[in-house]
Formats: structure tokens, sequence, C-alpha cells
């Protein structure tokens, strides 16, 4: 694997639909994968969104009895001919949402050792 395109944090595939904040727009989107650091999402419009845009995901879980929300920017967008793809950069995410995630994580990733290993990554700063 080309060491540019490897990934720093373990990704899973998770496809559901959410809710993403843009600049001033509120957009229905579908969340494609998660990590402990951020988020790849489907929106069907074509956005003028860019990289260091500011962003709010809001993901409802278990029929909305979890929310996973995390605060971030766009890192990366693609436009295509299904809609536009965005890599959101969690910056900020509350304990709540971090608990609901890393359980979501553990669950989909069949490895709680390398989740282990991002948690205190991402704690030693």
């Amino acid at each position: 694997m080309n060491p540019q395109h490897r990934r720093l944090n373990a990704r899973v595939s998770f496809v559901e639909d959410a809710s993403l904040q843009l600049n001033r727009d509120r957009l229905q989107c579908t969340v494609h994968n998660l990590s402990l650091k951020g988020a790849l999402l489907l929106c069907e419009h074509d956005l003028q969104a860019k990289a260091g845009d500011l962003a709010e995901l809001s993901l409802e879980l278990s029929g909305g009895q979890a929310i996973v929300r995390m605060k971030g920017t766009v890192a990366h967008v693609e436009h295509a001919s299904d809609g536009t793809r965005i890599g959101l950069a969690c910056h900020e995410i509350d304990l709540d949402s971090i608990t609901h995630l890393r359980r979501l994580l553990e669950l989909n990733l069949g490895d709680p050792a390398l989740l282990e290993r991002e948690l205190a990554a991402m704690l030693r700063g």
C-alpha cells in the first residue's frame, strides 16, 4: 500500500442517513464510513463546499435513542454524478457522542485492541 494513502484511523463501512450543517445550510446526506477522526459523506446535491469549511454532522443511532454529533472541517470534496462526496475531519466531539461512536466501531471493527490503540493515540495528542 502506498504510504500516502494509508489511513491513520480504522474506518468502518456504515451506511446511514444523517444531517450535515455546512456553512449556513442544513443538508440531508448519507454516511458511508466512520472513524474516530471523521466520516465520509454523500450528499445528493451538488454542493459548493470546499476544504476548510466548518461543518457539523448529526447521526442518529438506534432509531434516535442515541445521536453522534461531530464538529469539524471539510477535508476534501469530490463532485460525482450521484452527488457530492465530502470527507469530514472531526475536531470536536462530546463525551456522549464519542461513547456511542466507540461502541459502534467496536461492534463493526472486530478488533477491540485496534480501537484501544487509536483511542490511546488520540489521548496522547
